[in-house]
């Protein structure tokens, strides 16, 4: 199953049809640009395709796009508490784009040293990848793809936020701060990750 977020509202793709949710058959490009039109331009929140083969569907999906790779992190400090960034109003993981010769982790790392201001990260594991579509200001559609990864912070370091990028506080939230204050004004991607690093506590 791939979940991809258009405009905030959620794209499944499975290999059965999702119940109580407008769903379409895959019968190639033409019912992907249908579903993705559908989130962009009604009030439908969820739409879900599916066929047999769910490989052969994501790569037709894939193809209406330009793809852009990036990479962020879920850092805990020893009070179990997770770092966020604020940015044009919204609460945010911090990640950044991938550059030419670089590995995800090493761009995991980079990015959240650049967008928080501290370093001597430790990097713990690869939880999952998000996807979301959005379209530039020439109007070329643009599938983001973010590779997440649970990190460590214990230094003293007072957190700084990156100005030029638009970023202006970095913040520890502890579990009722984010269920208080970040939710309410986060992204759904962003939403999906907490929920799988949260999983893992439970293994």
């Amino acid at each position: 199953m791939y979940k991809v977020f258009v405009n905030e509202k959620k794209l499944s793709l499975t290999q059965t049809p999702e119940l109580n949710v407008k769903h379409i058959k895959f019968d190639g490009s033409h019912s992907l640009e249908m579903a993705t039109e559908f989130l962009e331009n009604t009030a439908l929140k969820t739409v879900n395709i599916y066929g047999e083969n769910l490989d052969e569907i994501w790569l037709h999906f894939k193809k209406l796009f330009r793809e852009i790779e990036a990479s962020g992190g879920i850092v805990y400090n020893p009070k179990n508490e997770i770092l966020f960034i604020h940015r044009l109003g919204k609460w945010d993981l911090p990640k950044g784009k991938l550059e030419e010769g670089e590995s995800i982790a090493e761009n995991a790392i980079r990015e959240v040293e650049e967008e928080t201001g501290l370093t001597g990260l430790i990097l713990d594991q690869f939880i999952n990848q998000t996807y979301h579509v959005y379209t530039e200001r020439n109007g070329e559609k643009i599938l983001k793809k973010t590779n997440w990864f649970k990190m460590f912070y214990n230094g003293n370091e007072m957190p700084m936020p990156q100005i030029e990028e638009g970023i202006n506080e970095v913040s520890w939230k502890n579990t009722a701060q984010i269920s208080q204050d970040v939710l309410p004004k986060t992204f759904q991607n962003i939403k999906l990750i907490l929920q799988e690093v949260e999983k893992l506590k439970h293994f």
